[in-house]
């Protein structure tokens, strides 16, 4: 049913879809309007976090129902500002899948691709990198075998590829291990000469080294391989730690993927401690954070590589956004996560070798199979913690 002003849409109602992706869930969050087939969608995937999600997705609708799906920055405004406390990483995430989805319903309504609405095109096409078993969440983290990281290479070069991300830094703690640094080097090794001097490889060590001095043995290991970058070699929040690495390290720093708002982005930026910025569109408060993260990023002459291990919804506004961004890196994308990945969700993400090209589909460009996403319900998701316990019992980051 139309209203009877044909320019008033306003927000009827917010829904959670989640579907189980194997080893994380999906958020998928369907925002709905006044107007007969105008809706939009968005993602609030958060690791070990989806019941929490979930129900604050449900406190916070309350806050926007009746208000103009468009009005994104006064959604975003009230639901950030009403909430009262200051939000963590669930209420942001919440937050975030709730703005995306406003943003689709924006495009939609609007006729315009989402990246119109944030700027217009910066670039012709966005350069994106997968990981060993192309986007397989247990490749990612359990290949530590050089015959395995061998094979799992190949493969990503043969699929088009010309960058990849692996996580072979073990867990640690505040000193290194002389063996663990030779395998190390032993994995990068295999790798450089599978993959050839031309493809990029970055290496995520997951926050996994628990000093500067242990990050740094790390990065002293790897250096010669010519890394794209190093990833979150010290746990997020110790500002001076980041910048001491950053200072005496080769290789460029890269960080951000924990990071949750401008907020917690400007320290680290005015200490100049990371020059590859990582937010996550899904945590870190939507794409209009995004892009106020990216333009400090741009005036201090760093680089942006959102994170993005998440669901498909995911990569849609990460692309979107990659395309509006001037100071846009490379992305981050997981399309092979399980092999029903596209039947779920229809998205605009189109790789030719390396690159995604340019969508110009209204909104997002993307449908959900919502029968086919029901095959696939809520299930809890497999923990780390067993794995990211020393020898001798020590518990430490995973």
């Amino acid at each position: 049913m139309q209203p009877e002003d044909p320019g008033a849409i306003t927000i009827t109602g917010v829904e959670t879809l989640v579907v189980n992706a194997e080893m994380r869930n999906w958020i998928l969050v369907k925002v709905r309007t006044n107007v007969d087939g105008l809706y939009g969608w968005g993602e609030a995937s958060l690791n070990w976090k989806t019941r929490s999600v979930v129900g604050a997705i449900e406190d916070l609708t309350p806050m926007i129902l009746g208000r103009d799906p468009r009005d994104v920055a006064q959604c975003v405004r009230v639901m950030t500002k009403h909430s009262y406390y200051r939000l963590g990483v669930i209420g942001a995430t919440a937050i975030s899948g709730i703005e995306h989805a406003l943003w689709d319903v924006f495009g939609k309504s609007a006729g315009l691709p989402v990246w119109r609405l944030l700027g217009g095109r910066t670039r012709d096409a966005v350069r994106v990198y997968t990981h060993l078993g192309l986007g397989d969440m247990t490749s990612v983290y359990d290949t530590v075998d050089i015959g395995v990281i061998r094979e799992k290479a190949s493969k990503v070069v043969e699929a088009g590829y010309d960058a990849l991300k692996v996580v072979i830094v073990p867990y640690g703690h505040h000193l290194t291990v002389a063996a663990e640094r030779r395998h190390v080097d032993a994995m990068m090794s295999t790798l450089r000469d599978t993959v050839g001097p031309d493809v990029d490889v970055m290496i995520d060590f997951h926050g996994r080294t628990a000093s500067v001095a242990a990050a740094l043995q790390y990065i002293e290991v790897l250096a010669p391989y010519d890394p794209l970058f190093c990833e979150e070699p010290v746990q997020p929040g110790d500002t001076e730690a980041l910048r001491a690495v950053a200072a005496r390290s080769p290789s460029p720093i890269a960080t951000g993927e924990r990071l949750v708002g401008l907020r917690e982005f400007l320290p680290v930026l005015a200490a100049k401690a990371v020059h590859v910025a990582q937010p996550d569109l899904n945590h870190t408060g939507g794409l209009l954070e995004g892009t106020r993260i990216a333009a400090l990023c741009d005036v201090e002459g760093v680089g942006v590589a959102p994170h993005n291990p998440n669901g498909p919804v995911a990569g849609a506004a990460a692309l979107h956004f990659d395309v509006a961004t001037p100071n846009f890196v490379i992305q981050e994308e997981m399309s092979g996560a399980v092999s029903w990945y596209d039947d779920v969700v229809s998205t605009p993400m189109r790789r030719v070798g390396s690159h995604w090209q340019v969508p110009t589909a209204p909104g997002f460009g993307i449908e959900v199979d919502e029968r086919e996403a029901a095959k696939h319900p809520y299930r809890p998701e497999v923990p780390h913690s067993s794995s990211a316990v020393l020898a001798d019992g020590t518990v430490v980051d995973w």
